[in-house]
């Protein structure tokens, strides 16, 4: 039997909401230490990870090794249907094998809500992704990446990210002409969200696709920082903290990190 429940069910809609647009079906792996999900996107360009453990759960069970594949998009929507401050608890495995039931309970419990989706088949292989130590780690504020992403997909089809011991550069260039950011290493004290930090080995230059970074932000309401990890001839990672916030503070679930190779440029003279 599968039994996992969030207190703070907004967490588990947040992040359906950063993966269901990239990808639309996967399956969830879980094991008595927690959740995991690999998926590579629709057009097989990038990859998307996602780890929630088992201790980041009010209530978690896992008997066995399970594989649950589900249609991420309907699952965002049945999601909808429970308010933001609403525990969640998601069972399979007893009842019914086809299927996995959802439970919205409001906070004041004064209703339960209690729906069915329907599992599926999937054929997926699970990829190892090994080791890697990155020349450069940037980390920044969630928010602050998004809104660049977003103001230079307004200029051109990709971004250069190129980083320096004293900063980092986002540009790009298209038919109307071209446009750049540059942020310099700021940590902050008072509010340690809005710190830039860069931890390098050697400078590096890469190209990305804009509309892929574009979705990865869309994890941004998952926690305030972001932390890019880049090194020549592998794929840039994207890394949001999974974080469920209450009075007691912050607990760190788990985290998601999406995967892209940078563009070759194949320009000839």
């Amino acid at each position: 039997m599968f039994e996992a429940k969030l207190d703070k069910g907004l967490v588990l809609k947040k992040i359906l909401d950063s993966v269901k647009d990239l990808v639309t079906e996967a399956s969830w792996e879980c094991t008595p230490n927690g959740m995991s999900l690999q998926a590579m996107d629709t057009s097989h360009v990038s990859l998307v990870t996602v780890n929630l453990n088992g201790d980041g759960f009010s209530r978690f069970r896992c008997d066995r090794n399970m594989v649950l594949g589900m249609n991420l998009v309907n699952l965002a929507k049945i999601l909808k249907c429970a308010a933001n401050d609403d525990k969640i608890t998601m069972k399979a495995g007893h009842d019914d094998q086809d299927k996995i039931k959802l439970i919205f309970e409001a906070a004041n419990d004064s209703e339960v809500s209690e729906y069915e989706v329907k599992l599926m088949n999937l054929d997926s292989e699970y990829l190892g992704i090994p080791d890697t130590d990155y020349n450069v780690t940037i980390k920044m504020p969630s928010s602050k990446f998004q809104r660049i992403c977003r103001d230079l997909s307004q200029i051109g089809d990709t971004v250069v990210i190129t980083a320096t011991k004293a900063e980092v550069q986002f540009a790009s260039m298209g038919d109307l002409g071209s446009g750049s950011v540059r942020l310099s290493q700021s940590p902050s004290l008072d509010k340690p969200e809005d710190a830039v930090s860069i931890s390098m080995s050697e400078g590096i230059s890469q190209t990305f696709a804009l509309k892929y970074l574009i979705q990865f932000s869309k994890a941004t309401p998952l926690c305030s920082q972001v932390t890019l990890s880049l090194s020549p001839d592998v794929p840039l990672v994207v890394e949001y903290k999974v974080v469920e916030t209450d009075d007691d503070g912050d607990t760190d679930i788990g985290h998601i990190r999406y995967y892209l190779a940078p563009k070759i440029d194949d320009n000839t003279d």
